[in-house]
């Protein structure tokens, strides 16, 4: 499951393992295609959890991060920013980059 998550609970929801955050917007056409990726990645993988955060409902978030493209990904392990993926990434990639972080 991907938990929508907002700029009020980002820094709580995010502290502790490693967390993946979906920045996306629902106007963003690679976003559509990125989305479909992280809800397999979700059911597949335990040992991540994802989150996801609509920029234009929580734009401070994303302003604090630099997030100037979308889709961005964030990877965070134990509430620090370890990766940051912009644009479209295929689902192998992206396991194969979450694979470094989890134990």
């Amino acid at each position: 499951m991907v938990d929508a998550i907002t700029d009020q609970n980002f820094e709580e929801e995010t502290s502790t393992g490693v967390v993946l955050t979906d920045f996306w917007a629902t106007w963003c056409g690679p976003c559509k295609m990125q989305s479909p990726v992280i809800d397999q990645l979700a059911e597949e993988r335990q040992d991540v959890r994802f989150t996801k955060m609509d920029v234009d409902q929580n734009q401070e978030t994303a302003k604090n991060l630099g997030i100037m493209a979308i889709p961005t990904l964030i990877i965070k392990k134990d509430g620090q920013i370890v990766d940051r993926l912009t644009g479209y990434t295929p689902k192998a990639k992206l396991s194969q980059i979450l694979d470094q972080y989890t134990d």
